[in-house]
Formats: structure tokens, sequence, C-alpha cells
């Protein structure tokens, strides 16, 4: 396996989320395209997993907000992880319906690619052959995953431009008389301690961290979550010219003529 590093890839053209991704899709490649903020596997140029730190992984997707339990996937990863056919065997096994696996699996790809695709996210690297041992699910187009990537920025700006809260606790608000919320978004209040962030709450409801991040923004604009400020530093002190604090030498014959006239009065 050889790994290659593109430190400009950070930037995204005026089209591409990902440059080196496009590059990537259009030459068919397989392998791991890793960045700071997570992973994405693809095979002859199509996206067949992703993985990302900031989100829960499929896993959690499958035993906490769906129907597997933790059991069923531990025994899919011990019995077929190592010849990359998890899901495979989870269907296979009458584990989950091919169906409902599919599903979630696209939801995992496109959160972590969401948070992988980030900007700022670091440079990236390729690691040709690389695979994941979820195995053969479903892939996506790299394109497409990119389009939904930009349209999930657009989106979170568009109900509440203020990114701070996607990394801040999340602090429930009273709500105001006769305001409802969602079942949904009940359940979520009811996990917002203060101290967890929407990253924590999805692990802890077992949904895509980016739908906890835009449930967030929707409470935050209803006025149902405190919405964080960054803080009011104050303006740089403006440096002062050059001829206020070079020293001066004193005019000597000025200070004898103040003298001899105060000896005088």
């Amino acid at each position: 396996m050889t790994t290659a590093s593109v430190a400009a890839d950070s930037v995204p053209g005026p089209t591409a989320v990902s440059p080196l991704l496009t590059r990537l899709a259009a030459e068919r490649a397989t392998g791991a395209l890793l960045r700071d903020r997570g992973t994405l596997f693809l095979e002859e140029g199509r996206i067949v997993h992703a993985e990302s730190p900031a989100t829960p992984g499929l896993e959690v997707l499958l035993t906490t907000g769906g129907g597997l339990s933790p059991e069923r996937w531990r025994e899919a990863v011990d019995r077929a992880g190592a010849r990359r056919q998890v899901a495979r065997f989870l269907v296979d096994s009458g584990g989950m319906a091919g169906g409902e696996l599919e599903i979630c699996h696209l939801a995992a790809i496109f959160d972590a690619a969401f948070f992988a695709l980030s900007p700022g996210s670091g440079p990236s690297r390729f690691r040709r052959g690389a695979t994941h041992w979820i195995g053969s699910v479903r892939s996506v187009a790299a394109a497409a995953v990119e389009r939904e990537t930009r349209r999930r920025r657009e989106l979170l700006d568009a109900v509440w431009p203020y990114p701070l809260l996607d990394t801040a606790p999340v602090i429930p608000r009273a709500a105001a008389p006769g305001q409802t919320v969602t079942s949904r978004q009940r359940l979520l209040l009811s996990r917002a301690d203060g101290v967890r962030t929407p990253a924590a709450l999805a692990w802890v409801l077992g949904r895509p961290a980016f739908h906890t991040l835009l449930d967030v923004r929707r409470l935050a604009a209803a006025g149902l979550v405190e919405t964080p400020h960054a803080p009011v530093t104050a303006p740089a002190a403006q440096p002062l010219p050059a001829w206020m604090t070079e020293a001066q030498p004193p005019d000597v014959a000025l200070l004898r003529r103040l003298r001899d006239a105060l000896e005088a009065l």
C-alpha cells in the first residue's frame, strides 16, 4: 500500500468539496481517503463506507437507534470481521433485513462524510487498496456525497446561522406559553443536561450527528435552546506613531532661557 498526501486538499475549489476525492473518483481508485475528521473508503471510485470520530458509527445507529441487539452485532464482528463481510453476515444470519441495513449504512456514509469533508479538516492522505471490515453494502457516487455535503452546510446556516451551537453544550430553555415541540425534539431536550454537546447527544440517542446538529439549531431558532455567542473582544490598540514613542533630545538653549526667566522674577 502507498499513501499520498495533498496539503492543498483542505482548500476547496469552486465546485469540489475535496479536489482529491474528485480526482480519485475520476481515476476509479480503491482505498481509504484519510482526513483529520474522518475517513472515506472507495471502491472503483465510489464511496462504500465512511466513518468519523464526530459521528456515531454504523453499530450505534443499528444497536442504539435501530433494532439490532449489541450481542448480534458483536457476533457478526467476531465471526465475519476478519473476512470483511460483517454486513453480509448480518443479513444472511437473519440479524436484520437487507433494506434496513442499507438505510442505516447510507445514513452513516453521509453523516461521516459531512464531517470528514468539512473545511479545515487538514491535509488528505490516500491509502491505496485499503478496505473496511464492514464489507459491501451499497456504494454512493462521490459527486452525490459532495452535493449532499454542500447542501447540509447551507441548510444549517439557513435554519440558524450560529455555528458555535454545533460544539457547545446544549442548554435548554423553557418553552413560551402555548409553544409546542415534536416528540423527537422533546426526547432530545430530555437528554440535554447543559453538559452534553450535540455530538454527545447523537451518541446517546443513536442518531446521525448531522441530524442532531440540525435539531439543535432548529430548537435554538425557536428559543428552546440557548444560543452561545462569540465573546466580545476589545479592538486591538493601534500602535502610536514613531514620533510619539521615540525619545527626543532636550532643547538645552530653551531650558536655559526658561531658567533665567524664572530667576529674574
